[in-house]
């Protein structure tokens, strides 16, 4: 299994969205609450 750092793991979901690299509107809006999430413990 592949280890990332919370840094790294929020780099590439920013990616996937700002790509458009999902499938439905649902799965956009998953990817950016975890985005959220990530972002808010980082900053804690």
């Amino acid at each position: 299994m592949k280890s990332l750092s919370a840094q790294t793991l929020l780099e590439q979901l920013k990616q996937k969205v700002t790509n458009g690299h999902y499938n439905d509107s649902v799965h956009k809006i998953k990817l950016m609450t975890a985005i959220e999430v990530i972002e808010k413990e980082l900053n804690s």
